[in-house]
């Protein structure tokens, strides 16, 4: 990932795409005084695969740090909650949901998970699920590296988001 020096910066115009530079290029967090509040809705997605054994141990409730995917579940949803604190210029927001979902796939060795963030509010909730979906997989990796320390995260992404003025968005499937 290349850096661009603030001082050099190219300005962005009022309608450049990039909505976290100002015109002189500089980053600055989104005014949003002005939006309306509606229902705002985003799932993400993404995927840890893993050792056949190490799903065993996960699906038979044998990790030796508990039920792997009810502490994701708890971890996903403090992520989502502590989103803003992580991501410098991300506005903090009343979530009035967060939600996990896990799938195991046997024939992939992996485990899916789905996160979804809502709010009524003035700006989408996208990187709150991204947050969850990424610090549940992490917690998942956590818990389970004493016996696999090669297991990969993989596939983070945006699946969906209803509400404010984009409107509705639903990923091509891949």
């Amino acid at each position: 990932m290349t850096e661009t020096n603030p001082s050099t910066a190219t300005p962005t115009s009022p309608s450049s795409p990039l909505t976290h530079f100002d015109a002189q290029g500089q980053a600055h967090m989104v005014d949003v005084a002005a939006k309306a509040s509606t229902h705002r809705v985003a799932v993400a997605e993404g995927r840890i695969g893993m050792e056949p054994a190490t799903l065993a141990l996960i699906q038979g409730g044998h990790a030796k740090k508990g039920d792997v995917l009810g502490i994701a579940r708890i971890a996903g949803i403090q992520g989502a909650k502590k989103t803003s604190d992580l991501i410098p210029l991300c506005h903090p927001i009343a979530l009035t949901r967060v939600a996990l979902e896990f799938e195991v796939d046997a024939a992939a060795n992996s485990v899916l998970c789905r996160a979804t963030a809502e709010c009524t509010g003035q700006t989408g909730v996208e990187m709150e699920a991204l947050t969850a979906c990424s610090v549940a997989l992490l917690t998942i990796y956590d818990m389970c590296k004493a016996v696999d320390r090669g297991m990969t995260i993989s596939g983070v992404r945006l699946m969906e988001k209803r509400g404010g003025k984009s409107g509705h968005f639903v990923a091509p499937l891949s």
